[in-house]
């Protein structure tokens, strides 16, 4: 039977996904990313707000694939080529760093009874917004500095591990530790696979042109083909029990490495790519995690509400203390602006946080802290780590 699906809602939410980032656009000095004012919107909106809008099939629909899309854009984001010798090894240093202050964190946490599960609250705390962390570099002049390589191939890992992580220990579905080794092994080979299969294809010399053809009629093809790769990629996760986010993630990383071509014959699909992710479904993800904001569950008691700065406190120490590995190499100013570029982070925490809840790993109120804490970060932690580059002597030569 066909669900009763009304759009009245879904329309409210397109009307705050297209009025968050014009609001921001007519006040230029307010430095505030359009995600947060998205979900504020949902908040407003939501149970927590007005009540005017509830999380519907269409809404929760659209949701998820803005979260997939969102994940498959971070993996996009991921150049492997710059993931190599010293960069790589102090990159790698950094989360094991990073995963050791966060179990400590979260034992510490769960020992004063603020949390249930320190091991989830770690892995939460490890990611990096590879997509906040990206554009303040480049509107920096510093995404190809030894600064900016390092920054992002350390972003880079802490994603993809905490999302591995993540799937490992706290998928929703009940396999065990060593079943999901298994099934990570065949889907990370999955992946091998079809890197190969995809550059074999890419060879042709017909099917090149084909594409080329193609790309920018109604057809837009590289647009249909990269969806599909996303979509395939996430059914695959999910029938094996993996989470679809890491499959999303995956998929984007996997074009990352076939697609290597792009200023040649098709330098406008990267582009599409973002216009489709974040002109239609990343927001609606956002303002969707607006609706299922409790705001009354957060601040039911001072402890909750106390949860906030120490999540932020927390997420500085977890993703910016290991950044003191970069002092060979970068200036103590530069230290700190990775820190805090490091320990800006919010899907994953969405993301991890709504699972956690699902699972009855995380109260309400801890979960909306979580999410209160990196609002905070992303609005906080890049504009003081971009006043700080500002003031920083002509960046590093790009490593080779």
């Amino acid at each position: 039977m066909t669900p009763d699906i009304s759009f009245s809602g879904l329309l409210l939410v397109a009307l705050a996904a297209f009025a968050a980032p014009l609001v921001l656009g007519l006040l230029p000095r307010v430095a505030l990313p359009a995600v947060v004012l998205e979900i504020l919107a949902g908040i407003a909106l939501g149970p927590s707000g007005l009540g005017w809008v509830e999380l519907d099939v269409a809404i929760e629909v659209l949701a998820l694939i803005g979260l997939a899309f969102l994940l498959f854009l971070a993996g996009l984001e991921i150049d492997l080529g710059r993931l190599r010798g010293s960069t790589l090894r102090v990159a790698a240093a950094s989360f094991a760093a990073s995963l050791g202050v966060g179990l400590a964190v979260g034992g510490a946490l769960w020992a004063a009874g603020l949390v249930r599960s320190p091991l989830l609250i770690a892995i939460i705390l490890l990611s990096t917004s590879l997509g906040v962390v990206v554009p303040a570099l480049t509107d920096a002049g510093r995404s190809g500095s030894q600064f900016g390589q390092l920054v992002i191939a350390a972003s880079s890992i802490a994603d993809f591990g905490a999302i591995i992580l993540l799937t490992l220990f706290f998928s929703r579905e009940a396999t065990g530790t060593a079943a999901k080794l298994v099934l990570l092994g065949g889907f990370a080979l999955m992946a091998v696979a079809a890197v190969l299969a995809l550059r074999r294809a890419e060879r042709s010399t017909r099917l090149a042109q084909l594409l080329v053809r193609l790309q920018d009629t109604t057809a837009q093809i590289r647009v249909r083909g990269a969806f599909l790769l996303l979509l395939a990629f996430a059914a695959v996760a999910e029938r094996l029990g993996i989470e679809t986010i890491l499959g999303a993630f995956a998929a984007g990383a996997v074009l990352s490495l076939v697609d290597r071509d792009e200023a040649m014959t098709h330098p406008d699909f990267r582009l599409k790519l973002s216009a489709v992710g974040f002109g239609v479904f990343i927001p609606v993800f956002f303002v969707a995690s607006g609706l299922e904001f409790d705001l009354a569950a957060l601040f039911a008691s001072a402890s909750t509400a106390v949860l906030i700065p120490l999540f932020l406190a927390a997420l500085l120490a977890v993703r910016g203390l290991p950044a003191v590995l970069y002092r060979r190499t970068l200036s103590a100013r530069e230290v700190v602006a990775a820190a805090l570029l490091q320990a800006t982070s919010l899907p994953f925490i969405v993301a991890g946080a709504q699972i956690g809840m699902e699972l009855g790993l995380i109260a309400r109120g801890v979960g909306s802290a979580l999410i209160a804490a990196g609002l905070l970060s992303v609005v906080l932690f890049p504009l003081a780590a971009l006043g700080m580059l500002g003031r920083l002597p002509p960046p590093s030569p790009r490593v080779a």
